[in-house]
């Protein structure tokens, strides 16, 4: 089996999040649970993907934290598509089905970044009483104090975390600034307490972009954002697709997107792994839909003998 290491949601080298890849042989099917976990552990990455070639000509992919298996990934998505695509397997324009725990999705080549479907987004429900607030902003080393902005509409809304899924379930958690976002300090022991206890995977923390926070170069940024997920063995990550695909369903709820826009999170700046992640919203028979991309880039690739 070939794997791969991959630097996905950028376009440099030790940027973004690395993801480990194992693509299988043709016409082989995937190893048992218990090897997939501990080739998993062996790469020591987040997520490594393991994606099988479909005799339809799509794709079957099972994703493994070094301790879990899990329903999707988005960064292991886009690095292992990001390697079909440079290897010519999946054209520029092309859309294959992507298998999954979480559902059939498609996979969109653009020719210069990878987006993927979302599974359907839900709203679980709002955090909202004071005692749930206190402990959660606690849990994160923050004070709690009323996050308001101003949507696309120009109205002011009052925003409260909630729990929204586009494939996996997480905590989407409003702060005031870019500043408060990267103050965050969580006790991670706490934080995996309170994720098993609302059955999400961590957090998603995210501070709106206004026009003092724009880069100098690289596009406008919609929010800065930071994700944790310690339950899973995952203290802080550089890149998350299947977060910021609920956090674009979070700001649609709000009117901050609307259908048919585009929007772009900064991710991993903490972590000295800037990330950048597109998504676009749109409707689709009067349901939105999500979907999740950018780029990536190879670091290193080998052989698995197994």
């Amino acid at each position: 089996m070939k794997f791969y290491i991959v630097d996905a949601f950028t376009d440099i080298l030790f940027g973004g999040n690395p993801a480990g890849v194992v693509l299988l042989d043709e016409g082989a099917d995937f190893p048992d649970e218990k090897t997939m976990l501990q080739t998993a552990a062996e790469l020591r990455y987040s997520e490594t993907a393991f994606v099988k070639t479909c005799p339809d000509g799509g794709y079957h992919t099972r994703y493994f934290t070094p301790t879990d298996e899990v329903d999707l990934c988005g960064h292991a998505t886009i690095a292992a598509f990001t390697i079909l695509s440079l290897q010519g397997k999946i054209q520029p324009g092309q859309a294959c089905l992507n298998k999954t725990l979480a559902g059939e999705l498609w996979i969109h080549n653009s020719g210069n970044r990878v987006m993927m479907d979302m599974a359907s987004p839900q709203n679980l429900g709002a955090i909202q009483t004071p005692e749930a607030l206190e402990e959660l902003y606690g849990v994160l080393g923050l004070a709690q104090e009323p996050i308001h902005a101003m949507n696309s509409r120009g109205q002011e809304v009052t925003l409260l975390p909630a729990m929204i899924s586009t494939g996996l379930p997480d905590i989407i958690l409003p702060v005031s600034s870019a500043a408060v976002l990267s103050s965050i300090k969580p006790d991670d022991e706490a934080l995996t307490a309170l994720s098993e206890k609302y059955g999400v995977v961590g957090v998603h923390a995210f501070a709106m972009a206004g026009p003092e926070d724009q880069p100098k170069t690289g596009g406008h940024v919609t929010a800065y954002c930071r994700n944790f997920a310690p339950l899973y063995g995952i203290p802080e990550e550089a890149a998350t697709g299947t977060s910021n695909g609920a956090l674009t369903y979070y700001l649609y709820l709000h009117e901050f997107i609307m259908p048919g826009d585009r929007a772009s999170f900064v991710q991993g700046r903490e972590m000295n792994r800037p990330s950048r992640i597109e998504s676009l919203l749109e409707m689709k028979d009067a349901a939105p839909t999500i979907q999740v991309g950018g780029t990536g880039v190879i670091l290193a690739k080998g052989e698995i003998f197994i």
